[in-house]
């Protein structure tokens, strides 16, 4: 079936956020004189917000007044430099742009904390996407399904005509726990065998892949 909306997933699928996102850990890291983190474990480590990732990226028996130094660090870096290495995948602005023009409604929901968000939104998405909802406490983070109804309220669609896209096993288990069907971007932060293994059967190799599975 076709669909009238789509939701996507920010960092890992429209965006490549990775680069920005290993600088913020490291800075956090090294300001605390703490080991650094390869790009490749940051990688796996991104998917559930800021908090988890620097939880995941402490090192083992570091207490909760380290925990909040590393986040405070982390934001102090990347609030600033959210955008130095950050950029869309090839193909993802063609695509939206593409989608645009046949009607197609769209949103972003991210564990991105709100601000980010909106950063990012204003510089790449926001003559193409209605809205952005980011980490707040509004809602419940992802893989609750809350800033999805909430996404799909203020388009004025329907579950039944909305369509998920992300890249981790936290975006399925989102589009899962909301009634969506879920595409698995596999240019992101996961690669096809663990996406399978974590219950993925529909995949985009390139972002083209959406508009036809979305308008099939």
């Amino acid at each position: 079936m076709s669909y009238s909306t789509i939701i996507f997933d920010l960092d890992g699928t429209l965006l490549n956020t990775l680069d920005d996102l290993y600088d913020s850990v490291n800075y956090a890291l090294d300001k605390m004189e703490y080991p650094l983190r390869t790009k490749s474990e940051v990688r796996f480590f991104l998917g559930n917000g800021i908090k988890v990732l620097m939880r995941k990226s402490l090192p083992e028996g570091a207490g909760d007044e380290e925990f909040e130094k590393s986040i405070a660090y982390f934001k102090e870096y990347y609030n600033v430099h959210n955008q130095d290495k950050t950029k869309p995948y090839e193909g993802v602005v063609e695509l939206m742009h593409s989608l645009k023009k046949k009607g197609i409604r769209m949103a972003i929901v991210s564990n991105k904390i709100q601000s980010a968000v909106d950063d990012l939104y204003d510089r790449f998405f926001k003559d193409v996407v209605d809205v952005a909802i980011g980490d707040s406490p509004e809602y419940k983070r992802k893989p609750a399904p809350d800033s999805c109804f909430r996404a799909i309220e203020i388009l004025g669609s329907d579950v039944e005509d909305t369509i998920y896209v992300g890249d981790s096993e936290v975006d399925m288990e989102t589009a899962k726990n909301a009634g969506l069907p879920c595409i698995s971007c596999l240019w992101g932060f996961r690669d096809k065998e663990y996406l399978i293994e974590n219950g993925a059967n529909i995949f985009a190799e390139t972002p083209a892949d959406i508009e036809r599975e979305v308008l099939k």
